[in-house]
C-alpha cells in the first residue's frame, strides 16, 4: 500500500506551507549568528584532570577521600566559567549553595563509620556534580522551559528524578537551557537565547536537551538529566558527542516537568540520565527509576555475543526527510565490520517500511486523546501562559516587525498543528500497527538493531528549519515505546561528533547499555571539544 491522492496531497502542502514559512524566516531574520559575537570559534582544552573522569570514578575517589567533593565541584565551577560564555548553556547556576553541600559530603565522609562500601550502596553518587534540564523542577531554580511567560516561575519542589539523584548524593550545579515548551530541536528561546554546539559554536546543541547535551559535550558536567518525546535526549547527545539514554516510557517518573503530559504523550515521553562516560548509564537508570529498577534486568549480565544484531541504513526514503549522509552510512558500517570481527556475530541488514512514514506515525499519535478521551493541551494553549491561548497566525504578524515573545520556531509549530486533522488516517495507524508488530518480533528479548540518529551531523543555527522533519529517526523510536541508547563514535570530517543509535526490545534497557559500553572501548567515546580536530575527510577509528 501507499498513500492514497488525497493523503500525498497533503504532504506536498503540508511542506510547502511550511516552506513559505521558512523562506519568511530567512527572509526577515539577521544573517548573524547566535555565536558571533563571542569572539571565539573554539572551547579552550580541558585542563583539569577531574573533568576527564567519569560520575562512577569521581564517587569512588571521593568516598576513598583521595579528592574532596569540594575540589570536584570547584573544578566544574570554574570549566562552567570558562565554557558557558561561549555555549550559552547553563541558565541558572547554584555554584554557592553546590560548594555549601560539598563541604557537608566531605564532612559525612570524614565522619562515616560504615566503610567505602556502606557509602556507595546508599549513596552511589555522593559528591557528584549533576546538572539538570530546565524544563525539571529543580528546588529554587527556574522552571520556565524558555517561555517569557513563565519568568517568574520558581520550582518549590524537585522533579522525582531529579530527587532520587540528589538522594543518592549527586549536587546540582544548575539549570540547563530547552527550546521554547521543549517542542523543538533547536535550544533557542526568548528568555535565555540561543544554545551553541561546542564542537562548532555556529552550530545547534539540538534540543529539547540541548543545554544539558552542550554543557556535558563542553566538560562542563559528567552526568545530567534529559526528557525526550521525539529525540530530545537523542539528539542533543548525537550533535554534542555524549551518551544518552531514552528508557521504556514509564520506568522514569516523568513529573513535576513542564510542559506537563497530556492526551497520549505519556505513553511516549521517556525520562533518562546523559553523560559523557557510557558506564555512568546505568547506575544512573537504577537510581532514577526509583522502585520501577527491578522491572529492567540492569543486574543481569550481557553476553554480547549472544545477542542478535541488525542494521537498518536508513528509513526507505521518506518524502519528508533528507537522506542520511555518506559520513553517518559509512560510520554505521564500521560499526557492523566491528561488531562482526570482535563478537564474531552475524549483523543482518534489515528494513521496515514502515519507518518511511515515521513523521506523520508520530505527528498523528501525539495528536490522539487518552483513554478518557481527553486530547492533548494545544501548543497555542501553552504558548499563551498564564493567560489564553496565542494566535499563531497574529503572533507570526508581529513576529516580522520584531514584537513577538515568542521563537519563530514556536509559532511555526503552532500554524503546523492548526493543519493536523482530527481524525487519524487509517493508512498511518495500519502502518503504526504493522510497524510496531514488526519491529517487537524482530527484536524479541535478545535483539538490538542500529539506526542513524539523525540524517546529517550537527547543523548549523536555524537550518532545522529548512528541514523541520528530520527528527522523524528518533521519534519514531518514541511513537514505538522501545528503550534506545544513543552512542558517540568519534568526530567526523568536520570535527564535529559522529553516533548510531541502538534500539532494544521494550523492558531490554540493558542490552543497549551494554552495547554503549562496548562501542564506547571500541570507538573511544566522547573527545574533548578543544582537544586536536581529525583532518577534512579523515576515517574515523
Amino acid at each position: 500500500m501507499a498513500l492514497s491522492r488525497v493523503e500525498r496531497l497533503q504532504v506536498w502542502l503540508f511542506k510547502a506551507f511550511t516552506a513559505v514559512l521558512f523562506a519568511l524566516f530567512r527572509l526577515l531574520s539577521p544573517r548573524r549568528s547566535p555565536a558571533a559575537g563571542s569572539g571565539e570559534k573554539r572551547l579552550p582544552p580541558v585542563g583539569d584532570p577531574l573533568l576527564l573522569q567519569s560520575a562512577t570514578q569521581l564517587a569512588r575517589k571521593i568516598r576513598r577521600k583521595e579528592v574532596s567533593s569540594v575540589e570536584v565541584v570547584q573544578a566544574y565551577i570554574n570549566r562552567i566559567q570558562e565554557v558557558n560564555p561561549l555555549v550559552n548553556a547553563v541558565v541558572q547556576d547554584r555554584f554557592s549553595t553546590a560548594l555549601q553541600e560539598a563541604a557537608l559530603v566531605d564532612r559525612l565522609i570524614e565522619e562515616e563509620s560504615g566503610g567505602e562500601d556502606v557509602l556507595e550502596d546508599r549513596l552511589p553518587f555522593l559528591g557528584v556534580p549533576l546538572s539538570v534540564k530546565e524544563s525539571f523542577c529543580l528546588q529554587g531554580m527556574p522552571n520556565t522551559t524558555g517561555l517569557l511567560g513563565r519568568r517568574d516561575v520558581v520550582a518549590s519542589s524537585d522533579a522525582p528524578p531529579v530527587a532520587l539523584l540528589k538522594r543518592a548524593g549527586a549536587i546540582p550545579m544548575g539549570v540547563t537551557n530547552t527550546s521554547e515548551l521543549c517542542m523543538w530541536l533547536e535550544s533557542h528561546n526568548r528568555l535565555y537565547g540561543a544554545t551553541c554546539n561546542p564542537y562548532d559554536l555556529e552550530r545547534i546543541p539540538g534540543g529539547s536537551s540541548g543545554g544539558e547535551g552542550s554543557i556535558l559535550g563542553a566538560a562542563g558536567a559528567v552526568i545530567g538529566v534529559g526528557s525526550d518525546i521525539g529525540g530530545s535526549i537523542r539528539m542533543p547527545c548525537f550533535f554534542n558527542g555524549i551518551f544518552g539514554h531514552k528508557t521504556t516510557p514509564g520506568v522514569v517518573s516523568r513529573d513535576n516537568q513542564h510542559p506537563p503530559c497530556t492526551g497520549r504523550h505519556g505513553e511516549y515521553v521517556s525520562v533518562g540520565p546523559m553523560c559523557r562516560y557510557a558506564e555512568d548509564l546505568l547506575p544512573m537508570l537504577r537510581v532514577m527509576a526509583g522502585p520501577n529498577a527491578a522491572n529492567l534486568s540492569l543486574d543481569a549480565a550481557v553476553d554480547l555475543k549472544k545477542l542478535r544484531f541488525f542494521t537498518v541504513p536508513h528509513d526507505g526514503g521518506s518524502v519528508f526527510t533528507y537522506p542520511v549522509s555518506q559520513e553517518l552510512l559509512d560510520v554505521q558500517r564500521k560499526v557492523v565490520a566491528r561488531l562482526e570481527a570482535d563478537l564474531g556475530v552475524e549483523v543482518a541488514e534489515v528494513r521496515f517500511p514502515g519507518f518511511r512514514y515515521g513523521f506523520p506515525i508520530w505527528n498523528t499519535y501525539m495528536g490522539l486523546p487518552d483513554a478518557n478521551g481527553k486530547t492533548p493541551r494545544a501548543f497555542a494553549e501553552l504558548m499563551g501562559e498564564p493567560g489564553g491561548p496565542a494566535w499563531p497566525l497574529w503572533e507570526l504578524l508581529k513576529w516580522m516587525v520584531g514584537r513577538s515573545k515568542h521563537t519563530f520556531a514556536a509559532i511555526g509549530l503552532g500554524l503546523v498543528e492548526m493543519t493536523r486533522g482530527s481524525t487519524p488516517s487509517p493508512f498511518i495507524v495500519q502502518q503504526k500497527e504493522k510497524l510496531q508488530k514488526e519491529v517487537e518480533e524482530l527484536l524479541g528479548t535478545d535483539g538490538v538493531f542500529l539506526y542513524p540518529s539523525h540524517p546529517r551531523v550537527a547543523p548549523r543555527h536555524h537550518h532545522p528549519l529548512f528541514t523541520p522533519f528530520d527528527f522523524a529517526y528518533t521519534g519514531i523510536i518514541n511513537t514505538l515505546g522501545l528503550p534506545v541508547t544513543q552512542c558517540p563514535l568519534g568526530l567526523g570530517g568536520e570535527g564535529l561528533p559522529l553516533g548510531v543509535q541502538v534500539v532494544a526490545g521494550k523492558l531490554q534497557d540493558h542490552l543497549s547499555l551494554a552495547v554503549a559500553l562496548y562501542l564506547e572501548k571500541t570507538f573511544g567515546g566522547w573527545r574533548d571539544p578543544g582537544g586536536p580536530r581529525p583532518k577534512q575527510n579523515a576515517s574515523v577509528h
